[in-house]
């Protein structure tokens, strides 16, 4: 135990569902009960998938938290988490079935797939491509919990401002467009070029119309949102796909492996990197480390079809990190 915690012991008999039992703190903080520099102290996460919550829940959330955080304060982690500060372990069984009561429930931590993230998406924000908040709930209904050799992250980022830094995760889905020009439409305003922040696309200075450049493109879809005609339309939608992030004491950029990777695609895309994970990895290794050790082109071989055609272009690495 750190020097700083007061209770130097190693566990603590909890009674949770009636029945006592001596557990690790190691094994609470795998359930979301993360033990506190104060003696008998813990915070309480719960799961917020995407960072929402509905307002009739979070009401009586604050009323539990009053209840039984000995300060009423909660804390917002830096993953989107709602966490209950400072609860008294003796507690435990009493608050679990309170927050069962509204419909809620516990985080984890450990080695699982964790709680996913995610910005606002199209649902909200005029710069969402995807449908990010969509996708953050039904990778937490079926992949949350899941065991892996170390905590697993994803998160889903709408456009490629990238909120929700998905290339500091273990795997992240960003969103993408590629635009199409139809030169019919096309009156020559220049709103596109004076748009496109990354000048992939100059006004021809005769004629206005836009002369555009994809290897500087970073697929934002800006122009076809500012277009007055619709002369700018979607070509490809989807996601682009990082995998082996991390942030911490030894941060690591994820790497691109999939572009316009498609929604009802996804799924697919997390079973198998789970499952190369699990086969290659170690315990207590991050992916970012199976990756180092074992390499990045045994990861794209093992998936193989499911990238087939979803490849990313030889520019993108270069450009991805240079938007103004």
């Amino acid at each position: 135990m750190d020097h700083f915690v007061e209770d130097k012991g190693k566990s603590v008999i909890v009674e949770l569902e009636g029945e006592s039992e001596k557990i690790n703190f190691d094994d609470l903080k795998s359930g979301g009960f993360i033990k506190q520099k104060q003696k008998d102290l813990f915070t309480v996460r719960l799961r917020c998938p995407g960072g929402s919550m509905p307002t009739d829940k979070l009401v009586e959330i604050s009323k539990i938290a009053k209840k039984y955080s000995k300060t009423g304060e909660v804390h917002f982690s830096f993953r989107q988490s709602l966490e209950i500060l400072h609860v008294d372990y003796n507690d435990f069984g009493k608050i679990v079935e309170e927050i069962k009561g509204v419909g809620w429930q516990v985080a984890s931590c450990g080695p699982r797939v964790r709680v996913p993230t995610a910005c606002g998406g199209c649902s909200y924000n005029p710069n969402g491509l995807t449908d990010t908040q969509g996708m953050a709930n039904m990778v937490d209904e079926k992949y949350f919990g899941n065991p892996t050799h170390h905590k697993f992250k994803m998160s889903f980022s709408g456009c490629p401002i990238d909120c929700a830094r998905t290339n500091e995760m273990d795997l992240g889905f960003q969103g993408v467009i590629s635009p199409e020009w139809k030169e019919p439409l096309c009156t020559g305003c220049t709103i596109c070029a004076e748009v496109c922040k990354e000048d992939a696309i100059v006004a021809d200075p005769d004629t206005g119309k836009p002369i555009f450049d994809e290897k500087k493109c970073i697929y934002c879809a800006d122009c076809i949102r500012a277009c007055p005609t619709e002369a700018w339309v979607e070509k490809r939608k989807g996601h682009l796909v990082r995998i082996g992030g991390k942030h911490g004491r030894h941060p690591v950029n994820g790497s691109m492996v999939a572009i316009f990777i498609p929604d009802e695609k996804v799924p697919e895309v997390i079973e198998r990197t789970i499952e190369w994970y699990r086969e290659k990895g170690k315990r207590g290794e991050r992916i970012a480390t199976t990756l180092s050790r074992v390499g990045l082109d045994d990861y794209k071989k093992f998936m193989g079809s499911t990238f087939e055609g979803y490849e990313v272009p030889d520019h993108l690495e270069g450009i991805i990190w240079q938007t103004k």
